[in-house]
């Protein structure tokens, strides 16, 4: 659609499952915020439940979308120098803009924070309705956290930031993985193969990545990050390889990120050796029918749930993401156009053989 001054075009997820390209006008910038300009945004398995699942978190219209690159356009005096950037500076910002005076934010654990919003999860009838990365620019609530990112990074790459951190906080800081240690990584999506990134920085004597036959492009992927196994699970039993590898101890560490997969659980107890640890991040949405919760006390094992990450994992992973020590362009397989953002949501969701989608993003 043609491009009017003073606004932004974005792609508004009006109902689940349809999106439409709409206008709105550029907001007043006071002394506390700021108006991004966006670059790439990633696409991530939240856009998709969201957009199709439409759960009571989230109100439609809305404009998906939290894994954001680009500039800042505009921003107020206070904000540049509580965020350290100016101007012109590149950015990426978290998906969460905490209260900071909740319980929840007062532990340090802002990414669950009980007051905060979302980008991506805001309606568009909530001002300034640029509340979404899917868009020319995004609004920047003054609770905002915001990261400058170099230059020399390509677009595309800057919304592995979320994916990578994770993977370090999940694998690093929450798995406690060890130098020397073998890890389990079940499922090679992007928040997957951040893990075999955070396992393969954290020392792991062995990384195993499990996946279906679907997956085989994803597993190509993991192997170049630095996974010593992958397993097609629908060829081989991942428990009896796992214990062939490992001499019948089994793994440390199992970070469980297969999202809808109700076997997935059952299975990561089994793959877990004595006194192991149980990470488990992906939503099910449904439940766990293949579980004997006999195994976590037989094996005394430690099962922790993760839900997204903090700046103690963000920081290190832009820094991964600058080293260029990670052929980090293999995961970005898709590259849309803000007016094809349908068409990105359905190529995300396909992840097939047909597609080999990996990562991909919207880019204005």
């Amino acid at each position: 659609m043609p491009r009017s001054a003073g606004k932004a075009v974005a792609a508004v997820a009006v109902t689940p499952g349809r999106t439409e390209l709409d206008e709105f006008d550029l907001p007043d910038i006071g002394p506390d915020d700021a108006l991004m300009m966006i670059e790439a945004t990633g696409l991530c398995g939240t856009d998709l439940y969201f957009y199709h699942q439409a759960p009571d978190m989230v109100r439609f219209p809305l404009i998906l979308g939290h894994e954001p690159v680009g500039r800042v356009a505009r921003i107020g005096d206070r904000a540049s120098r509580r965020w350290g950037v100016r101007e012109g500076d590149r950015i990426v910002v978290e998906e969460v803009f905490p209260c900071s005076r909740c319980r929840r934010c007062r532990y340090l654990n802002y990414h669950l924070c009980e007051n905060g919003g979302r980008y991506g999860a805001v309606a568009t009838t909530v001002e300034p309705a640029l509340w979404g990365g899917f868009s020319e620019y995004m609004y920047l609530h003054p609770d905002s956290l915001v990261y400058r990112v170099s230059d020399d990074v390509p677009a595309d790459l800057g919304p592995l930031f979320i994916p990578i951190a994770n993977g370090i906080r999940w694998v690093q800081q929450v798995g406690g993985l060890g130098i020397g240690d073998t890890v389990v990584v079940q499922g090679p999506g992007p928040h997957g193969l951040g893990c075999v990134i955070a396992a393969r920085e954290a020392g792991a004597g062995t990384i195993v990545v499990t996946g279906t036959a679907r997956d085989a492009p994803r597993l190509a992927v993991a192997r170049e990050l630095g996974a010593d196994v992958v397993v097609d699970v629908d060829a081989e039993d991942p428990v009896a390889r796992v214990a062939e590898i490992t001499g019948g101890r089994l793994a440390d560490l199992v970070v469980d990120v297969t999202a809808g997969a109700p076997d997935a659980f059952g299975a990561a107890l089994r793959l877990a050796g004595f006194g192991g640890t149980v990470v488990v991040a992906g939503a099910r949405h449904r439940g766990c029918p293949d579980v004997a919760v006999d195994t976590i006390f037989l094996k005394e094992l430690t099962v922790r749930g993760v839900y997204g990450r903090d700046s103690r994992a963000v920081r290190p992973a832009i820094a991964l993401i600058e080293s260029g020590r990670y052929p980090l362009h293999r995961l970005v397989t898709h590259s849309f156009a803000l007016e094809d953002t349908a068409a990105a949501l359905d190529a995300f969701a396909r992840s097939d053989p047909r597609t080999d989608a990996v990562h991909v993003c919207v880019r204005p």
